[in-house]
């Protein structure tokens, strides 16, 4: 069955909306029909080459649709079902599983290479970027790349789910730590960090710092729950400082994945603070500091993947904080277009512009 779909065909090409062969899911697959994915950064960081992975693909790696079909021995979902994609599993065995840190899972990734169930017309193998491939009107995925929606979330909506808010979410919660009562600067007005600064708000932080390089965030950021807003610059670590009796925030989150942007959460922060990296930055964004600071200040910096999430604890508590008001899905959302606007919607998050960009395939 022929599905039409965002195609990659080299690093720096522009993604060409085609057909491409899906045949029925095999044993322990499930075939999803999307209703909506998101336009990620990590989707423009791999067709630029700063993430690397085998083409021809098809990319998108945030959605949410319906199950059309499932292959043996899968049991956990059915034809007609809701589901979020995830597009990184966790193994269950390996050491980081075993310790609980499902989030850096060494055989997160590998599941894409056992399915290859995504063909062109032509019978070129067609790699599923990120194991789900959701720039595509239907995908075939392996079972553990789904988990039911959340009841009362449409699944346009749902699909923010499975990447930027499980992530900002995460990066508050999990990595940074917020608590009641703490100041959180948020770098980056994108989709991810217009979560991290609901979030901030959801964990009752009370002085929230949003900055970004466009002034035209400025209302999103608010809404979202920023208090306040700067346009970065090179006097942003002293801007905070000034908004936190000289101190700094407890906590910063960098959604931007730059040397200079981590530099400047680190130096956000007051002494003993944390800075959580969200953002993917290249091998050649080197980020430095002299061995005396580090002590002087004592302040923590962190890598953070996908949030440190686990989405089968971590979405039904979202979910109850979708339900309850406290977080808007919808606000994380600058535009909605069809798989020809992908191109497009990489420009404007290259330019600094919008929030999340939702490809929608099904309107609820």
């Amino acid at each position: 069955m022929s599905v039409r779909a965002a195609v990659m065909s080299a690093v720096d090409a522009p993604l060409e909306t085609t057909g491409i062969d899906l045949p029925e899911p095999g044993p322990g697959q499930v075939r999803v029909r999307l209703a909506a994915a998101g336009v990620c950064h990590s989707d423009l960081s791999l067709t630029n080459g700063t993430m690397r992975l085998p083409v021809p693909a098809v990319l998108g790696h945030e959605g949410a649709g319906t199950v059309v079909s499932v292959g043996g021995g899968v049991t956990h979902v059915a034809p007609g079902d809701g589901v979020v994609l995830n597009w990184a599993p966790s193994c269950g065995a390996c050491p980081a599983c075993a310790r609980g840190e499902v989030w850096l899972c060494a055989d997160a990734l590998s599941g894409a290479a056992r399915v290859h169930a995504h063909r062109a017309d032509d019978g070129t193998p067609l790699h599923p970027g990120l194991n789900v491939a959701a720039f595509a009107e239907e995908t075939v995925v392996p079972a553990s790349c789904v988990l039911p929606a959340p009841d009362g979330v449409p699944l346009t909506d749902a699909a923010l789910l499975g990447c930027a808010v499980l992530t900002g979410y995460g990066a508050v919660h999990h990595c940074a730590r917020v608590r009641p009562g703490e100041s959180v600067a948020v770098f980056g007005a994108g989709g991810v960090g217009l979560a991290a600064l609901q979030s901030a708000r959801i964990a009752g932080a009370t002085t929230i710092v949003a900055v970004d390089v466009s002034p035209a965030k400025e209302e999103l950021a608010r809404s979202a729950g920023a208090t306040h807003y700067l346009v970065a610059s090179d006097t942003t670590a002293r801007e905070i400082r000034a908004l936190t009796g000289k101190q700094g925030v407890d906590a910063a989150v960098e959604c931007v994945g730059r040397a200079t942007t981590v530099r400047t959460a680190w130096d956000s922060t007051r002494r003993g603070g944390r800075t959580a990296v969200v953002g993917i930055g290249g091998k050649d964004q080197q980020v430095t500091f002299n061995a005396l600071e580090i002590f002087h200040w004592g302040r923590t910096l962190s890598g953070c993947v996908y949030g440190n999430s686990d989405p089968a604890r971590d979405l039904p508590v979202l979910a109850g904080h979708i339900r309850a008001g406290r977080f808007d899905l919808g606000a994380l959302v600058t535009e909605r277009i069809t798989l020809d606007g992908i191109p497009a919607a990489f420009d404007t998050m290259s330019a600094g512009k919008g929030g999340r960009a939702l490809v929608v395939f099904q309107e609820p």
